[in-house]
């Protein structure tokens, strides 16, 4: 309860004019083990920040912290950010400590960086084997908060020819994991440069990230 109430108290700070906060709020990128590329688009979280504060009013500290799942550091980070390409691997305390978390007030950004899909899915399971992920509506808030998505995800770069999908695992009501999928969401976030997307295409993901860090921090 009091980690709970912890949260909620570093979300509503999140939502104020930057003014009114005396220190930044931090956020975090999930560094987590089996060997796949956690440190995926180093630019991404640095460029989504400024965008934030200088869109939303939020006061986020210009560059993410890094934090493992097991531990207990992670109960300073209302938003988590996790990304890349390849294997995830949770051990059981690890799970345990993310369930924790997200219970707690936590909230997890997901983003599938091509080739994630098939190794996250087990490890939520890991986390909530009470939960299935579910595609979330186009009408659910997160893609109606100050940008208005009502095609849901926005798609950056193609890989499959599939949609983009918005998934989700809901908590007692509450959301508690955003996974994007088929969207390469952090690599819109990129530098330009660096896959020199149109700059629509990146100002639209930094638009659904934004969206995302305002979710977490006011409806959860």
């Amino acid at each position: 309860m009091i980690k709970h109430l912890i949260f909620i108290s570093i979300c509503l700070l999140a939502s104020l004019p930057s003014q009114a906060q005396e220190r930044p709020l931090k956020i975090a990128k999930l560094k987590y083990n089996g060997g796949g590329d956690w440190y995926a688009n180093k630019t991404s979280l640095p460029n989504l920040i400024a965008f934030c504060n200088r869109n939303l009013g939020t006061n986020i500290a210009p560059e993410e912290e890094v934090v493992e799942p097991g531990s207990p550091e992670i109960f300073s980070y209302p938003f988590i950010h996790m990304t890349g390409h390849g294997n995830v691997v949770f051990s059981p305390s690890e799970a345990q400590n993310l369930r924790k978390y997200l219970i707690s007030g936590g909230f997890l950004h997901i983003d599938d960086n091509y080739g994630m899909d098939k190794f996250i899915r087990p490890e939520l399971k890991k986390i909530f084997p009470e939960l299935e992920l579910v595609e979330l509506p186009f009408n659910h808030p997160i893609y109606r908060q100050k940008f208005i998505f009502t095609n849901g995800l926005p798609k950056v770069h193609e890989h499959d020819g599939k949609p983009p999908q918005g998934f989700g695992l809901i908590y007692e009501g509450r959301l508690v994991v955003f996974y994007s999928y088929e969207c390469d969401l952090g690599n819109g976030w990129e530098d330009q440069i660096i896959y020199n997307d149109p700059e629509e295409v990146r100002q639209k993901a930094l638009q659904m990230g934004a969206n995302i860090l305002m979710y977490a921090f006011t409806q959860n």
